[in-house]
């Protein structure tokens, strides 16, 4: 399903962001920090959720990807992530990373593979995303982003 969305940057201290990945878990500890860019994506003036990213490099770590629950079912995730994916690349990216405890299949169905933590690069290791907000659990993958 092809969903056009709005983008639009969002400060880590935005309500709506902080609200929509605390009610799906996620972290929102270090949203303020340094290096870390959201986005509200909407579609008709509303919006239907949110995602991030940090840049490190080469490497983007994809990150607080959430659609709101009355939005879920309609595409926006795909769309959500390959919105991030552009960014991502056109920032100069040439591979993408996340962690995930539950969505490996969606992101698999969108080019990611999992991998073991320790091929991602160092930069990637280091984030307070991989070395301390995410569980050990959680499953690392990546997507190349060719240009």
């Amino acid at each position: 399903m092809d969903v056009a969305l709005h983008q639009q940057p969002v400060e880590g201290h935005d309500a709506g962001l902080r609200a929509a990945l605390a009610g799906a878990g996620l972290p929102v500890d270090d949203l303020s920090d340094a290096g870390r860019s959201f986005f509200r994506f909407s579609r008709e003036g509303e919006t239907v959720g949110f995602g991030g990213l940090e840049l490190y490099g080469e490497a983007a770590l994809l990150r607080s990807i959430v659609v709101l629950p009355d939005r879920q079912g309609f595409g926006f995730g795909h769309a959500i992530t390959l919105g991030l994916l552009d960014e991502a690349r056109g920032k100069g990216a040439g591979a993408a990373y996340l962690l995930t405890e539950s969505a490996a299949p969606f992101f698999q169905s969108l080019g990611f593979r999992a991998i073991a933590r320790d091929e991602a690069p160092a930069a990637i290791l280091t984030t307070r995303q991989a070395a301390s907000l995410c569980p050990a659990s959680a499953v690392m993958m990546v997507r190349s982003l060719p240009t």
